[in-house]
C-alpha cells in the first residue's frame, strides 16, 4: 500500500445469523478507501466471483510434477470510477444518483454496491487439503504510474436444497454372502436396509441414520456387526486423481452367536458439522459412505457400502432470502432485509454458454442415476420385516438397474436394460471420469 492510499478494503452486510448466502440472494456491501492526500483515480471497481481450484505436487524420481486445475462459475465486475469508457461494464452511481468523481480528497470514502447471486446451483463453499471452492468480493484501485491497490474478502455460499429428486429419499438395500474357510467353518449372510440416501443438514440435529441388519450366522464362531461412516474427498487434474478418506465414526452391535439368525436396528447420529456433499464439480468431489460389515474372526470381513448424501438445509416457505440461523423468521424482518436503494439491482449474470456449469438455466446434475428399487417396498419411513421379499440375494439393486459399475463394492450386479437411456451423461450424479481408478 502506497503512502497516498492508506487502506482499501471491501466488506459486506450479513443477511442472517449464520452469515450464509444462497442462490438468488442480494449481497450488499461497501468499498472503503482511505487516502492521505488528494488522489486521482483512473478506475475503482468491485468484482464478485466464484470458482473451484485444486493444486498438488507429486514426486516421480527426481522430477516434481504439479497438478492443478480451475473451474470458474461466474465473474462480474462493476466500476465506480473509470476513465476507459469502452470497458462495457455498468457504472455505479452515488446514493444521490450522481456519478462518482475520479478525484478524492484526504480522508475516508465509502462506495456502496449490491449484487444478486445467480439462481443456478453452484457447489457450496469448501476448503480441503489440496482443493477449495471459494466465493469472493474484490476491489481494485488503479492510478497512473502507480501499482494497483487491491482488497478482497470471502463470503460463505450454500446452494438451495434440491427437493425434486425423490430417489434421495427412497430406501436402499444390499445383501452379502460369505463362505468361511481355514479357521472358521460354515457361512454368514446379511441383508442390510437403510431408510434413505439423502439427509438435509437441518435434520442432523434431531434425526439419525437408521440401519436395519438381518444377519444369518451359520458359522462356527460368533460374529459382530459393525458400522462406519467415512468421507471421501476426490481431486482431479491432468487426468490424475488424488483421494483422501477419513473415518467420521465407528460403532458396533451386539455379537451374534453361531448357528443363529438375528435382526438388529441401529441408529447412527450423523455429526452436525459435516460439509455438504459436492457432486456437481468437475475437479473435486465431497462424498460420504456408510460401510456395514461383519467382524469375522480369522477371515476377511464381508461388507456392504451405501452412499450418504448430505444436502443443504430446507428453507422456510415464503422466505425471500436465506436464513440458516433462524428457521422461523418471517420475511420482511431484520433477518430478511430488502435490497438497499443505493445501488441498482444486478442483472442476470452472464456466466457461460448453455450446458456448462453456471450457464443460465443450469440447476446442477440430475440425481436419477440411482433409481429406487422396482420391487415392492415397505411403507415410507418403515423398515421391512424379516419376511420382506427384498432384492435377489447377491444383488444391490434389482436386475433392471443400470448404474455405474463398481461404485458400492463387489456385491453389485449390473444387467443392462436395452430400453433404458444411456447411463452416463456429462455432469451426472457419480460421473465415471477417464483415467481414474475408483477406490472406496
Amino acid at each position: 500500500m502506497s503512502l497516498t492510499v492508506k487502506n482499501i478494503s471491501v466488506t459486506y452486510n450479513p443477511i442472517n445469523q449464520s452469515n450464509i448466502f444462497t442462490s438468488g440472494d442480494f449481497i450488499s456491501g461497501q468499498v472503503i478507501l482511505d487516502v492521505a492526500k488528494d488522489t486521482h483515480m483512473q478506475s475503482l471497481s468491485v468484482k464478485i466471483k466464484g470458482k473451484a481450484e485444486v493444486c498438488w505436487t507429486e514426486r516421480h524420481g527426481k522430477t516434481t510434477i504439479v497438478y492443478s486445475d480451475k473451474e470458474k462459475y461466474y465473474s462480474v465486475q462493476r466500476f465506480f470510477v473509470s476513465e476507459n469508457k469502452t470497458h462495457g461494464n455498468e457504472m455505479l452511481k452515488d446514493p444521490s444518483g450522481q456519478p462518482y468523481s475520479s478525484v478524492v480528497a484526504p480522508g475516508r470514502h465509502v462506495y456502496p454496491f449490491t449484487f444478486q447471486l445467480p439462481l443456478q446451483h453452484f457447489p457450496p463453499t469448501f476448503k480441503g487439503s489440496v482443493g477449495k471452492v471459494v466465493y469472493t468480493l474484490e476491489t481494485k484501485l488503479s492510478r497512473s504510474m502507480r501499482i494497483s491497490s487491491k482488497g478482497k474478502t470471502e463470503f460463505h455460499y450454500m446452494p438451495r436444497p434440491d427437493v425434486s429428486n425423490p430417489e434421495l429419499m427412497a430406501p436402499q438395500y444390499g445383501t452379502k454372502d460369505k463362505q468361511m474357510k481355514l479357521f472358521t467353518s460354515g457361512s454368514v449372510s446379511m441383508n442390510i436396509n437403510t431408510e434413505k440416501m439423502g439427509y438435509y443438514l437441518g435434520e442432523l440435529f434431531h434425526c439419525v441414520l437408521k440401519v436395519l441388519a438381518e444377519v444369518q450366522n451359520s458359522s462356527s464362531r460368533a460374529i459382530k456387526p459393525k458400522y462406519c461412516l467415512y468421507e471421501k474427498h476426490s481431486f482431479f487434474a491432468k487426468g490424475k486423481r488424488k483421494l483422501h478418506t477419513h473415518n467420521l465414526f465407528k460403532e458396533e452391535g451386539e455379537p451374534i452367536e453361531p448357528n443363529s439368525r438375528k435382526t438388529v436396528t441401529k441408529e447412527l447420529s450423523i455429526p452436525p458439522s459435516l460439509a455438504i456433499s459436492i457432486l456437481n464439480c468437475r475437479i473435486l468431489k465431497v462424498e460420504y459412505r456408510l460401510r456395514v460389515y461383519l467382524d469375522v474372526p480369522y477371515a476377511s470381513d464381508p461388507e456392504i457400502k451405501f452412499p450418504v448424501v448430505i444436502l443443504p438445509p430446507q428453507l422456510v416457505s415464503g422466505a425471500t432470502n436465506s436464513d440458516f440461523g433462524v428457521w422461523n423468521q418471517p420475511p420482511g424482518s431484520n433477518m430478511y432485509p430488502n435490497p438497499p436503494a443505493i445501488a441498482p439491482q444486478a442483472p442476470t449474470l452472464n456466466v457461460g454458454p448453455p450446458g456448462q456449469f453456471g450457464a443460465p438455466g443450469y440447476y446442477g446434475p440430475q440425481l436419477n442415476q440411482f433409481p429406487a428399487p422396482s420391487f415392492p417396498g415397505p411403507p415410507r419411513g418403515q423398515f421391512a420385516p424379516s419376511s420382506y421379499p427384498g432384492p435377489p440375494r447377491g444383488q444391490f439393486f434389482p436386475p433392471s438397474y443400470t448404474g455405474p459399475p463398481d461404485q458400492f463394492g463387489p456385491s453389485v450386479s449390473h444387467q443392462p436394460d436395452p430400453s433404458a437411456p444411456p447411463p452416463y451423461q456429462e455432469y451426472q450424479f457419480y460421473p465415471q471420469l477417464p483415467n481414474h481408478t475408483e477406490k472406496s
